[in-house]
């Protein structure tokens, strides 16, 4: 797969500091084009299936950039999880010998992060003035969260949320596995399926003949999925802040 670069590119000084949710330049100007298209490009979608998303903290930022620019037409990340929790679906439904052990080694990620292997972060892109103030507004993302909060807070890691409790996000489910622990697979497998049945219909929902078909509960899959894909800590240290 080829790189995808962009012109007028100046390396930014230490970013260390920043919030988790604070993006830098030069990853909203890559999110930017990314949801105007890029996420449709076979490259693309293919290095995201491999990787299961993005890392942690890009997962949440390419929503909270697309929700900054798009509120709640989010339909390009919708088919994205629909399509990866549908790789999902199926690992967790292998049968036979040794299914468990294909099924951890399925779900473990082929490729790293795509942003995190440009070295977005730590770019300057000289970009409109009003984008960049746009690209970094999470209050869309909190106001979907909080939304849809009474459907996908069942599903929030307890890993993640400090409670050790509940069920686990993808990350967590396979250092479970590693380290030993016992894994529930039947109930990872409902609450995928769960996912995976709503968030298709959100998907769907984007469809001219389709609108005004999908509820709240379903639009709260997206967040879901996010969270089971790549971890929750960043959304929730978000939705911890002050309204």
């Amino acid at each position: 797969m080829h790189k995808i670069t962009f012109p007028s590119r100046i390396v930014d000084g230490d970013k260390s500091e920043k919030s988790v949710l604070q993006p830098s330049s030069g990853e909203i100007h890559y999110l930017w084009c990314y949801m105007q298209g890029s996420i449709m490009n076979l490259d693309v979608r293919l290095w995201l299936h491999d990787a299961w998303g993005f890392c942690e903290r890009h997962a949440w930022l390419a929503l909270m950039v697309e929700t900054s620019f798009r509120r709640t037409f989010l339909m390009g990340p919708a088919m994205l999880y629909e399509d990866i929790l549908g790789l999902a679906v199926k690992q967790m439904n292998l049968w036979g010998p040794m299914k468990h052990s294909r099924r951890l080694t399925g779900l473990r990620e082929k490729r790293t992060c795509l942003i995190c292997d440009m070295g977005w972060e730590h770019v300057h892109s000289s970009i409109p003035e009003e984008r960049l103030n746009r690209g970094n507004d999470a209050s869309h993302l909190k106001r979907f969260a909080l939304k849809t909060k009474a459907f996908w807070d069942k599903m929030v890691c307890g890993i993640c949320n400090g409670t050790q409790d509940g069920p686990r996000c993808r990350i967590h489910l396979l250092e479970d596995a590693s380290s030993g622990q016992s894994v529930d697979f039947e109930r990872q497998r409902d609450m995928i399926s769960y996912m995976h049945k709503h968030i298709s219909i959100y998907s769907e929902g984007f469809r001219w003949e389709r609108r005004g078909t999908s509820t709240l509960e379903d639009a709260a899959a997206l967040i879901a999925a996010v969270g089971w894909c790549s971890g929750w800590k960043p959304l929730l240290a978000l939705m911890a802040l002050e309204r």
